[in-house]
C-alpha cells in the first residue's frame, strides 16, 4: 500500500505536471456549455480535468466552493452562472495550479464584466487550514527539530481556529469534479465533515466523481499511476453515497451516472457520477399538526430519518421535516396539509422523530371543526365545477 504522504505527494507532482503541460489521461472528457468557455483562456480549459460538470446544477447569486479548483475552469463557468450578485472561491494545494489560476482571474474578470473569483491555497480535507498563511510562517521559522517541528503544529492549530481558510456555515454550495477520489483513505470522513461545516444550514453538496463498482483492491490501490489517475481511490458507488450519509446529509440522490464506465481495471469498471446532498436536517421536532401525503409512484418511501410511508396516506410529520419536504428534493412527491389554525413554535409540543404515525384528518382541522360549505367553483384543475 503507498504511504498516506506518498500518495498526496504523488498528486501533488502530477498535477503540478499537469498544470504545465496536458495530461490526458488525469481524467474523463467533459462537455461543458460551449457559450461559458468562450471567456475562458485556452490555456486553463486546455489544463484542467474533471469527470463532470457541476455548474451545471448552480443558480444566480449563490456563494460557491471549488474543492480541487485546478486551473480554474468549473470557477470561471460558475462565476458566469451565480453572475455579478455571487462569489466563487476555488481550494487547491497544488502551486503550479493556483498560479494558472491567479494568472487568468483578471482576464476572464474583464471578459465578462465583473469581478468575482478568487482562489485560496487549502488541502479539501482541511478546509480551515490556510497553506499559504502557514508558508509565511514556515519561511520565518523553518522547521530544523522536534521542538520546531511542533511549534509549526501549534501554529497550525492556531490558524484553523482563528484564521480559517473556509468559514464554517459560509457557502450556499460546494462543488468538486473528480478530486475527492484523491484523498487518502483516512481522510476521506474528515474531508465529508469539512463539506458539511462550510456549507450553510439549507446549503447543498453537488459532486461529480469517478466511483467503482466493486472494492478495489490492495495491490491496486499500491499502484501510484492509477492512483494519480482517480482509479484506485474511487469509493465504490454504494460507499459514496454512504459517506455523505455518514456525514449528516439529507436528501441524497444521484444527478448522473454514466452508463458506460470510462475505465475497466481487471473486471473493475470506474465511471462517473454526480451527487447532490442537502445540509439542514440538524435541530429540534415541533408538532404544529401539519400532515403530509406521499404521492407515488412508488408503494412506499423510507426517509433520512427512517420515517417510513406509503402512498396515498396521511402522515403526522414535526415543523422541520414540514418544511424540508417543501423543499428541493422532495417538493414534487408530497402532498401538503396545513393545520386550520397555525401553531406558533413557540407554542407547539415536541415532536417524537422516531416514530411514524397517520395524521387524522381532526388534527389539522380541528376536533371541533363541523363546517358544511357550498361547491368550491374552482375545484376541476382550476376549471368549473360540474
Amino acid at each position: 500500500m503507498i504511504e498516506t504522504s506518498h500518495k498526496e505527494t504523488i498528486v501533488r507532482r502530477r498535477y503540478a505536471v499537469g498544470a504545465k503541460e496536458r495530461a490526458d489521461k488525469l481524467c474523463c472528457p467533459v462537455e461543458y456549455e460551449s457559450e461559458y468557455l468562450k471567456v475562458i483562456p485556452r490555456e486553463v480549459i486546455e489544463r484542467d480535468y474533471g469527470c463532470g460538470d457541476p455548474s451545471r446544477y448552480l443558480y444566480e447569486g449563490e456563494t460557491v466552493l471549488d474543492l480541487g479548483s485546478g486551473t480554474g475552469k468549473i470557477c470561471f463557468i460558475a462565476a458566469q452562472v451565480v453572475g455579478p450578485n455571487g462569489r466563487v472561491i476555488g481550494v487547491d494545494m497544488t502551486d503550479e495550479m493556483l498560479e494558472v489560476a491567479r494568472r487568468n482571474a483578471p482576464i476572464v474578470a474583464k471578459r465578462v464584466g465583473y469581478s468575482n473569483v478568487e482562489f485560496r491555497k487549502g488541502r479539501i480535507q482541511d478546509l480551515a487550514l490556510d497553506l499559504e498563511l502557514l508558508d509565511r510562517e514556515l519561511e520565518k521559522k523553518p522547521i530544523t527539530d522536534a521542538a520546531s517541528f511542533l511549534a509549526a503544529d501549534e501554529f497550525a492549530e492556531e490558524l484553523r481556529v482563528k484564521h480559517q481558510l473556509i468559514v464554517s456555515d459560509s457557502v450556499d454550495v460546494v462543488v468538486s469534479n473528480c478530486v475527492l477520489n484523491l484523498v487518502e483513505p483516512k481522510s476521506r470522513r474528515q474531508l465529508f465533515d469539512e463539506i458539511f461545516r462550510v456549507l450553510k444550514k439549507g446549503g447543498r453538496a453537488v459532486i461529480c466523481d469517478i466511483v467503482s463498482d466493486e472494492e478495489v483492491p490492495a495491490e491496486m490501490q499500491s499502484d501510484p499511476e492509477l492512483w494519480s489517475s482517480c482509479i484506485s481511490g474511487a469509493l465504490t458507488e454504494n460507499g459514496f453515497l454512504a459517506a455523505f450519509e455518514n456525514a449528516g446529509f439529507y436528501g441524497i440522490q444521484i444527478l448522473k451516472r454514466d452508463a458506460r464506465p470510462w475505465r475497466t481495471v481487471h473486471g473493475i469498471e470506474f465511471r462517473s457520477v454526480t451527487v447532490e446532498a442537502f445540509k439542514g436536517k440538524q435541530g429540534a421536532c415541533f408538532e404544529c399538526n401539519q400532515a403530509v401525503i406521499y404521492r407515488g409512484p412508488f408503494k412506499e418511501v423510507l426517509d433520512d430519518d427512517n420515517h417510513r410511508m406509503e402512498r396515498g396516506k396521511r402522515y403526522a410529520v414535526c415543523d422541520k421535516t414540514y418544511n424540508l419536504y417543501k423543499k428541493p428534493p422532495y417538493r414534487d412527491f408530497f402532498e401538503f396539509v396545513d393545520p386550520l389554525v397555525d401553531v406558533p413554535l413557540s407554542e407547539a409540543r415536541p415532536f417524537d422523530c422516531a416514530r411514524t404515525s397517520l395524521r387524522h384528518p381532526k388534527e389539522t382541522k380541528g376536533q371541533d371543526y363541523n363546517a358544511t360549505t357550498e361547491a368550491n367553483s374552482k375545484c376541476c384543475d382550476g376549471g368549473s365545477c360540474c
